[in-house]
């Protein structure tokens, strides 16, 4: 069973590779190197490698590969940096954002529900992934205590970015979030020039959860 996921999560990359989604070489690493199917509730691992959202516990729900790929891709990340995720979820996220930073970067990552809390860290063990921090808390407040961060993501959709997580980015830092518009969410990358600058872009809709 482990060979066949394993070239399924294969099979699943060089899709994402050939749509033009996934284009950094590191990046696919992480993707290649960090299976799905460990972070899938094992009822719904059969699904694991296809291209769809997945529920897991609390009324959420694990993002499509499509989409993780795609704002992992937008926001860049880079060995040594520090990130702040706000959503854990089943953890894949962070653990694809925590092997990309390694060696010396960091991920913090933010989830208000215990359940979801206890998937992540057990899933991301799985994995071996050890520079990842999950923390139980409102990440609408972020995460002051590790601020400031190189860059931010935000895993839910909310009705505007949070400003106490605008304010604990870097300035240079980037942001990449879906924003609530209309029926769907429109993607959001803010680059944040200065304290009082940013530059935003939207980058077309997606459907995600609400941001809690």
């Amino acid at each position: 069973m482990t060979k066949e996921l394993l070239a399924e999560n294969e099979k699943m990359v060089n899709y994402l590779i050939n749509t033009g989604i996934l284009k950094t070489p590191k990046i696919i690493e992480a993707f290649r190197k960090i299976p799905r199917h460990f972070f899938v509730p094992g009822e719904f691992i059969e699904h694991a490698y296809d291209d769809i959202p997945l529920p897991t516990y609390a009324g959420q729900t694990i993002s499509q590969p499509y989409t993780i790929a795609f704002m992992t891709e937008q926001l860049e990340p880079k060995s040594g940096e520090k990130i702040l995720e706000i959503g854990s979820g089943s953890g894949y996220q962070a653990a694809l954002l925590g092997f990309c930073v390694a060696p010396k970067g960091k991920v913090i990552t933010i989830e208000l529900e215990k359940e979801l809390v206890e998937f992540a860290k057990k899933n991301l063990k799985k994995v071996n992934i050890k520079n990842v921090e999950v923390i139980q808390d409102d990440g609408k407040l972020g995460y002051s205590k590790e601020a400031p961060y190189d860059k931010t993501i935000i895993t839910a959709a909310a009705a505007k970015v949070p400003e106490k997580v605008i304010e604990q980015l870097k300035v240079g830092g980037r942001l990449v979030a879906p924003v609530n518009s209309g029926f769907a969410q429109k993607m959001m990358v803010i680059d944040k020039i200065s304290n009082k600058e940013f530059k935003e872009r939207n980058l077309g809709s997606f459907i995600f959860v609400p941001l809690r």
